[in-house]
């Protein structure tokens, strides 16, 4: 069940980060494979800043979080090539 969990975090996260970045989602596979690579750089700078927290909607924000500052370095090399 944790397992279902962590995708289904993953898959709102990106969904959320998409909307947030350039107005529209990345599909499921997409929006699950962001949103999980998010949530693992949201978590390592959460835990940096020292903001800690439990429940659902600090998990899906981090990960949106992480999520975006993905995008974000993503959209910052591409533009450098």
């Amino acid at each position: 069940m944790d397992f279902i969990w962590f995708l289904l975090i993953g898959a709102i996260s990106g969904w959320l980060a998409g909307q947030f970045w350039k107005g529209s989602g990345f599909g499921l596979i997409g929006n699950i494979i962001v949103g999980i690579l998010g949530g693992m750089i949201g978590g390592w700078l959460a835990g940096k800043l020292g903001i800690f927290g439990d429940g659902l909607f600090y998990r899906v924000l981090v990960s949106a979080g992480g999520a975006w500052v993905l995008l974000f370095l993503i959209s910052f090399i591409k533009k450098e090539r």
